[in-house]
């Protein structure tokens, strides 16, 4: 594959546009120096006709949110029937969907917390649910827009009705699960190490936990029982094909281990578009497996194709 053309999708226009840049810069030069003839694509609404000149071999898609991992830029190419990597339509779709996605989670025997799809403007006066609860976009990542409501707040949060609320109308209201936040990547349909995130300074993992530097550390291998460690593994991998995922993909758990060692795991979203940069979570994943990031990424470039 040295030598192949690929085109670097990256920015866009969804929020998560500044995490995207530095994801594609990060893979576009890793890739160079792999031997890659690269183009790097900063998104637009004319991506389609712009493809369509370049005829790349293959597309490394380093968008993230809305338009790039929600089967929209996916459905792009396969029109164009370029060969892309990570997931296709309808996995990239599903799983942005985050109550369609716990909903086949759950089918498949993994653990979700309870929680139900709400009109925002309907969140005014009473609590929907008891608290403590999170109120989430149904379709957002990187922690936007995530709210949570502790046990003692004595009304909704405002900001979800507010006209400063950029994030859609349809929220996910979730009982909030205390604990530790673990999460585990898959690869190639084998499952990668387990992460224990650790947020600094803030109450959860969070976008600037998420990015900002020295914002969280990362415990890899997690520091838990290998019994717990084992099943979320087993559940990772079980979520990738439940959803329907190809290439990588992250799966995001909270364990709550306040009453008793055995706690409660609770798988929160799979992640179809994971951080591409080299200290992001699923190339750390991958490090610790023993793939360089060069490797890594040119292992995804060989894994790409259409009809995903």
């Amino acid at each position: 594959m040295g030598g192949k053309h690929v085109a670097v999708l990256l920015g866009g226009f969804s929020s998560e546009r500044p995490v995207s840049l530095s994801s594609g810069k990060a893979c576009a030069d890793a890739l160079e120096a792999e031997g890659f003839q690269v183009t790097r694509v900063d998104v637009d609404h004319d991506v389609a006709s712009r493809l369509a000149e370049l005829k790349p071999d293959v597309v490394f898609n380093a968008l993230h949110g809305p338009f790039g991992e929600d089967g929209t830029i996916q459905g792009i190419l396969e029109y164009l029937q370029i060969p892309y990597t990570h997931s296709g339509v309808l996995a990239s779709a599903l799983a942005m969907d985050k109550s369609r996605a716990k909903t086949v989670a759950a089918a498949a025997g993994i653990p979700v917390a309870s929680s139900i799809v709400m009109d925002r403007f309907a969140i005014v006066g009473e609590h929907p649910m008891k608290p403590p609860y999170v109120v989430k976009p149904v379709r957002e990542g990187s922690s936007f827009g995530v709210v949570i409501v502790k046990e003692d707040q004595a009304h909704p949060p405002q900001i979800v009705t507010s006209s400063e609320w950029r994030y859609g109308d349809e929220v996910l209201v979730e009982r909030y699960i205390y604990g530790r936040e673990l999460t585990c990547g898959v690869m190639d349909g084998k499952v990668l190490g387990v992460t224990e995130i650790v947020p600094l300074g803030h109450s959860f993992y969070d976008y600037d936990a998420k990015y900002a530097k020295g914002g969280s550390k990362h415990v890899l291998p997690a520091e838990i029982s290998p019994n717990l460690y084992q099943n979320i593994q087993t559940l990772s991998l079980r979520a990738h094909e439940a959803i329907g995922c190809r290439g990588v993909s992250r799966s995001d758990f909270r364990f709550d281990d306040r009453f008793s060692e055995e706690g409660e795991l609770v798988w929160l979203e799979i992640n179809t578009q994971p951080g591409m940069t080299p200290t992001s979570l699923v190339p750390e994943m991958a490090a610790h497996a023993g793939y360089s990031f060069g490797e890594f990424l040119r292992w995804m470039v060989e894994d790409a194709s259409c009809l995903r």
